[in-house]
């Protein structure tokens, strides 16, 4: 007996050794399995997170649902204020299957709505509270809504697209005590004399899980929002990914993104499904973060882009390890930022995921890899198949064979993720933008017949099968007959000690094929721009081809609502100082230094008489 316990333990101690990650993959796998059967069982059932809530209710009524400021609402508080939601809904003539636009900011409002509009059937769509006029117009128009509801503070906004809501025949609400506008009506003034009774489940009856429960828009980075169907068993996929990053039923999760984006309002429908309560914040704060968390008893945090470097630029307190947070489940965060976080704030497990909302394929760094966004095994790519595919930057799309299947890409190599459209694994599109859906599925991926959904990101495989962001295909651009990646530029020129911010970026050139480099940064506080000191910096960390030929220093970058670089102006710009006021530098490879970028030097590389 003895022998097969030393024997067991030495096979052990070999496998480990062999594959240091066996037991983590497995471990995950299963639980992403476990997940995967309950969504179908809630398919089978028509089991929605309305029901899950109904359920909770009764279970915990008294339980916080959610912290807000100063407020505490109970799960049956936010039912009892779901369902007067529910009823001014009904009374406007609001019925099964038809849709509401909701146009407001981080609020209880926001929530107590939604669960309303499920209430009776009807589905929300998540206006971006930052888009006006045609944007306005535009995303409105995607979802079929029949009603509005917004914001008080954004009456400006709606009134100036209210004749073209009112010549559609939409119900336009504002969420305040009085409404100086005819056309206009008060939500909460009808709200306050609604009843609170419960709200039959007859008329949510006709739901199936592919009824739409929200749209939710994508950024619009390249163009106007799209938006994304997230089906009721779209919104279950969505709502256990925390569950498998490793939330549970007593925490405590705090939410500073958007409620209109899938990661903000993700943090809510967690909540509901495993029972535990909801911190949320109005607008995200680097300088209020850390005292959130202690007042609320926050356990576990959410991130996006840049959140995690804005708070590690907060000055450094006593107190920066005081608080109870264990968990932070985000996606984008650079990995110098991640080593200073945790070493700064306390050995907290960041859980960097990656994911689209409108996707159907979703990996989790369940390991710690510093830098990593998942792994690449045998069980997780037999269940959830995927394939890194080889990418033409310069066509625009992936390279085929002779028999035009896609070509796998090679470890180490950038490929084009491409996840396979299964039954379990659905691609529902955008809402009436038939064109766009096409346009990110791709046929005859790897065998004739197959259908992938596209995902528009370059991932690498590392020599130990861990997964890296790499870029976005729009982008990598090409120049010298190289791939740059803006990530990789942008990381690099954050490491120095002058730039705090950076957007790299090609622009066109001349006479010349592909796209030049070129990065807007913004300065760290009481620091100048060290043009030689960035030059060495960039000729040490970057090849020839990926350094910024141009520079432009800007005292803010433009994002959008979830931290992403805005490029389409920028780009369009270019680096002509006839239209750019800011200062712009130009990268001098015989005197070594960024130089400034005059109209002589300007005039010099658009006519071809400086070589770049």
């Amino acid at each position: 007996m003895l022998v097969w316990i030393v024997f067991a333990a030495v096979l052990f101690l070999a496998l480990f050794s062999r594959f240091p990650y066996f037991f983590q993959d497995v471990q995950h796998a299963l639980k992403k399995l476990k997940s995967s059967r309950l969504i179908l069982k809630y398919i089978q059932t028509n089991y929605f997170m309305l029901d899950r809530f109904s359920e909770l209710v009764k279970l915990q009524p008294h339980k916080p649902l959610l912290l807000f400021k100063d407020e505490t609402f109970t799960y049956r508080q936010a039912d009892e204020l779901s369902n007067k939601a529910a009823r001014v809904f009904l009374q406007s003539g609001l019925k099964q299957g038809d849709t509401a636009a909701l146009f407001l900011g981080n609020e209880p409002m926001f929530l107590w709505l939604w669960l309303g509009l499920g209430k009776i059937g009807c589905s929300a769509a998540f206006l971006n509270y930052n888009i006006r006029s045609r944007s306005l117009l535009h995303s409105f128009a995607c979802s079929g809504a029949k009603a509005l509801v917004a914001a008080e503070e954004l009456q400006d906004a709606v009134e100036e697209v209210l004749p073209s809501l009112l010549e559609e025949q939409v119900k336009v609400f504002i969420l305040a005590d009085r409404c100086r506008t005819a056309d206009v009506q008060s939500f909460k003034d009808k709200m306050n004399q609604a009843s609170s009774d419960p709200i039959s489940k007859d008329l949510r009856s006709h739901l199936t899980m592919r009824s739409p429960a929200v749209y939710i828009y994508t950024s619009g980075t390249t163009g106007l929002p799209k938006a994304a169907v997230v089906t009721h068993s779209k919104l279950w996929a969505l709502s256990k990914f925390p569950s498998v990053a490793g939330v549970k039923s007593t925490d405590v999760l705090y939410d500073s993104l958007p409620l209109y984006h899938s990661a903000g309002f993700i943090g809510f429908t967690a909540t509901i499904d495993k029972g535990m309560t909801l911190a949320l914040r109005n607008k995200f704060s680097a300088s209020q973060f850390w005292d959130d968390c202690r007042k609320y008893n926050v356990t576990v945090i959410q991130y996006i882009g840049e959140i995690m470097r804005y708070i590690c630029s907060t000055p450094k307190k006593h107190n920066d390890r005081s608080h109870k947070v264990r968990l932070a489940i985000g996606n984008g965060i650079r990995p110098d930022v991640w080593r200073e976080f945790i070493s700064r704030f306390g050995n907290i497990n960041v859980r960097e995921f990656y994911g689209a909302t409108e996707g159907n394929f979703s990996l989790i760094n369940y390991s710690n890899k510093i830098g990593a966004i998942g792994r690449h095994t045998f069980l997780h790519k037999k269940f959830f198949p995927y394939a890194l595919i080889k990418f033409d930057i310069d066509a625009g799309k992936p390279l085929r064979d002779s028999a035009g299947f896609c070509i796998e890409a090679d470890k180490g190599e950038p490929g084009l993720l491409v996840c396979k459209i299964t039954a379990t694994t659905p691609f529902f599109g955008y809402a009436r933008d038939l064109q766009q859906t096409e346009k990110k599925k791709l046929h005859n991926v790897l065998k004739k017949g197959d259908l992938y959904f596209n995902s528009g990101d370059l991932l690498t495989v590392d020599d130990d099968n861990f997964i890296h962001f790499q870029d976005r295909v729009g982008d990598t651009f090409r120049w010298k007959g190289e791939n740059v990646a803006t990530t990789e530029v942008a990381d690099a020129l954050t490491l120095l000690d002058c730039i705090k911010e950076a957007n790299v970026y090609g622009v066109e050139v001349p006479g010349q094929e592909g796209r030049a480099g070129m990065a807007a940064v913004t300065l760290r506080e009481g620091q100048s721009f060290d043009s030689a000191g960035v030059f060495k910096h960039v000729e040490k960390f970057l090849p020839a081809y990926a350094r910024p030929r141009f520079l432009r220093i800007q005292s803010s970058l433009d994002v959008t609502g979830t931290f992403k670089y805005l490029k389409m102006k920028l780009v369009k710009e270019g680096f002509d100082p006839n239209q750019i006021t800011d200062p712009l530098y130009f990268l001098d490879d015989k005197d070594k230094d960024y130089v400034p970028l005059t109209l002589d030097v300007f005039n010099s590389v658009t006519s071809g008489k400086i070589k770049i």
